[in-house]
């Protein structure tokens, strides 16, 4: 099998294994105990605490030092080609994506609804951890697929721009308050990730999943920014826009954390 040969999005059914290590990369952003219990034939386990930055802001890119151990350990070079996934439908996997996305790294795939999805179709499973060859790599960052609170603030009213909230409907409202202030940005428009999932088919992204969102004017000819509160959620609201062929989608990292505790930052409830 050759990288060609996969798509960005993957089904279970359709993943050949084994996966030639040097030209693959099957990577597991699962909770520990799940990846230890039981994860897919090969899989590397990556903490998903470690696609994150530090508080206060830590849906922030880490720093290139911190990516560049991170990648090591994985093995990164130019030609290899991830294949993600996690046991939460997409949040950990899109954020892991995002992160290839910075680095300029454009070989990747999702299997779609990840663990779950996997363990739905009878696909074997093992429990020995695996590790990958190291290598050391030197990362170049780029911030194409980020925006900024400043950026945001500087271009507010663009009306080719949405701003897609995969928070939860409650935090929108701000009845429930995560942050210094409740509500949302301004003109945002909330879809919860979960909403984009589902449960019948092993929280494999729903098939009409564009109808949905398209309906609520997240549409393709936008310039689409998508948050949550620590850029962990909209990680598969990333992951999602990608798969449907959103030329020109790209996350507020800082999130809610960031603007909810911004006190120059306008709200609305």
């Amino acid at each position: 099998m050759t990288t060609t040969a996969l798509p960005l999005l993957i089904e279970p059914e359709a993943l050949e294994l084994p996966l030639d290590q040097q030209l693959f990369r099957l990577v597991d952003l699962s909770k520990r105990e799940n990846y230890l219990a039981g994860h897919l034939p090969g899989a590397v386990h990556l903490a998903p605490s470690r696609t994150a930055a530090a508080a206060p802001r830590p849906g922030l890119l880490p720093d290139t030092d911190t990516l560049q151990a991170m990648f090591g350990e994985l093995g990164h070079h130019s030609n290899l080609h991830y294949v993600v996934y996690d046991d939460e439908g997409g949040g950990w996997a899109g954020r892991f994506i995002w992160l290839l996305d910075c680095i300029g790294h454009p070989h990747y795939s999702y299997i779609n609804g990840g663990l779950t999805a996997w363990k739905q179709a009878g696909r074997a499973l093992e429990t020995m951890v695996n590790q990958a060859p190291a290598s050391q790599p030197q990362l170049t960052l780029n911030s194409r697929h980020t925006v900024t609170a400043d950026e945001l603030l500087a271009d507010f009213n663009n009306p080719e721009r949405v701003i897609w909230d995969a928070r939860s409907p409650e935090e929108y409202r701000g009845e429930k308050v995560l942050a210094a202030k409740g509500g949302h940005i301004p003109g945002a428009i909330n879809f919860e990730w979960t909403a984009g999932m589902d449960p019948a088919r092993g929280l494999r992204l729903r098939r009409d999943l564009a109808d949905q969102i398209q309906a609520l004017g997240i549409t393709p000819d936008k310039k689409i920014v998508t948050h949550c509160q620590t850029h962990h959620r909209s990680g598969f609201t990333y992951l999602a826009a990608k798969v449907l062929g959103y030329p020109n989608i790209q996350a507020y990292a800082g999130s809610w954390s960031e603007w909810g505790n911004h006190p120059d930052t306008p709200v609305e409830s």
